[in-house]
């Protein structure tokens, strides 16, 4: 059956199949079906059972679009996908619970307070790398939060998108949560439409074009892009445990990941310690599909951009591509400068360029010169230079010491700033990113001071003036 399955050929949708989706969602929607706490925590276990009944689908699909191991499918995508579940089942209704505010002065005798309410429609537009985490976290956000979803996979990894459809359109109502496969029309189609939220996983360019979307219907945005994720490699760090971590991030997922490390700054005074235990890492590695901790490039198109981004006269090691199985080994690139045509556009590959620095100060600055990165690395066991980095270099989140890990702690928000993306998510972030949250202002009637209505005498303005700490 999978098999006949994911070998389906893609059925795409015109724009009134879209509308109809999106109006029959918010007639559920105005119905208040979701804002139960019950109903939510229900679906939020169902969609957990029925992931985990799925998964030989899941792992045949993900396999086909790029030999992505079991191994890694479970612990990069579905592990920390049934960890999101588990965590929104246990604390949706406390994140959803009213909270006191304090009261100002002028408003009292009165009680003020915050409610968390849905935005009410969402629609979670999901990337090729991680297929099923990276459309399914957000949809997990927004089941918590009280919204109806439309889910549209991408139509790169297509095997992938088959069978979220096939799982989702199966087991849940289309009014509360579907699954839209297609491509640009599809997706074009899809933002005509009126969402109350729009949540996308992708490059900035297309991210661009979602943005401008929403606009048209004040739709709520958040965009998690990419970006050029430096790693500072400082005189002062642990070089055999530091280079382990990074070439561990750096080609997991064949560096098809938004916040693997795109480049090295190392000190000068250890590049060449740093390079040779990077050759030792990756060849004790032996990064293959056999072994189950490697994977193909997406597709040719990104193939063959990758491979123009290897310039052979720097290659150290590695820049072997094969584009009969879609496979570019482990890369790294020495003597690279910013200007080179590797440092022009995020790599999103299995490449690595190594940059030599001397004065710390002067690649911070050409770093702060560029986009805002989604990620930053710092490599190091003095404080001062950690700091200094931190301080200065605006990113979306990062790690001391280690690489990618960061966003596997749901306790603090994940996302981007500037060009590398638009709000957060996971764990209560991802709650806040598809909730409203209502200001109240509840005022008793046995009291009513006189301040504030006419007429306006020169005492009444001496008394507000005291009330403002004016003299």
């Amino acid at each position: 059956m999978h098999q006949k399955l994911l070998q389906k050929p893609a059925t795409y949708n015109n724009n009134n199949r879209m509308e109809n989706i999106a109006s029959v969602q918010r007639e559920y929607f105005l119905k208040g079906a979701t804002k139960d706490i019950t109903f939510r925590k229900q679906q939020l276990r169902k969609l957990e059972k029925v992931l985990k009944e799925n998964e030989p689908l899941l792992l045949d699909a993900i396999y086909k679009d790029f030999k992505k191991s079991a191994f890694d499918t479970y612990t990069n995508e579905l592990y920390l996908l049934y960890h999101d579940i588990q965590e929104a089942i246990k604390k949706t209704r406390s994140w959803s619970r009213v909270k006191r505010a304090k009261t100002n002065l002028p408003n009292l005798p009165a009680k003020s307070y915050v409610m968390p309410e849905p935005l009410g429609v969402s629609l979670v537009i999901g990337a090729w790398n991680y297929p099923y985490l990276l459309s399914l976290a957000p949809v997990v956000a927004a089941i918590a939060a009280g919204n109806t979803v439309v889910l549209k996979p991408s139509e790169v990894s297509l095997n992938s998108s088959h069978a979220l459809e096939h799982i989702v359109n199966t087991n849940f109502q289309p009014e509360f949560f579907s699954v839209v496969e297609g491509g640009i029309k599809e997706t074009s189609d899809l933002l005509n439409q009126k969402f109350d939220k729009i949540f996308f996983t992708g490059s900035a360019n297309v991210g661009r074009i979602v943005y401008q979307a929403g606009a048209k219907n004040l739709a709520s945005v958040t965009l998690e892009l990419g970006g050029k994720s430096p790693a500072f490699f400082t005189e002062t760090c642990n070089l055999k445990t530091s280079v382990k971590r990074m070439i561990w991030a750096k080609y997991l997922n064949a560096g098809q990941t938004c916040i693997a490390p795109d480049y090295i700054l190392v000190h000068k005074s250890i590049k060449d310690n740093f390079l040779k235990l990077a050759v030792e890492e990756i060849e004790k590695n032996k990064f293959s599909i056999d072994n189950e901790n490697y994977v193909q490039i997406i597709n040719e198109k990104n193939f063959h951009r990758l491979q123009s981004m290897i310039d052979p006269s720097k290659i150290y090691v590695g820049g072997q591509c094969d584009i009969d199985s879609r496979i570019i080994e482990p890369t790294i690139m020495t003597d690279v400068n910013f200007e080179d045509l590797v440092m022009k556009e995020e790599i999103f590959g299995p490449i690595l360029p190594v940059i030599e620095y001397d004065k710390l100060n002067t690649v911070v600055d050409r770093v702060k010169a560029g986009p805002k990165p989604l990620a930053c690395y710092v490599f190091t066991k003095d404080r001062k230079v950690r700091n200094t980095i931190l301080r200065e270099i605006s990113f979306g989140g990062g790690a001391i010491n280690d690489s990618v890990m960061h966003m596997t702690n749901s306790n603090m928000a994940f996302g981007g700033v500037g060009d590398s993306g638009l709000g957060s998510y996971h764990g209560i972030s991802g709650f806040q990113a598809f909730s409203h949250f209502k200001s109240i202002l509840d005022k008793p009637t046995f009291f009513e001071p006189n301040l504030k209505y006419y007429e306006h005498t020169k005492q009444k303005f001496k008394w507000i003036k005291i009330m403002m700490g004016q003299k």
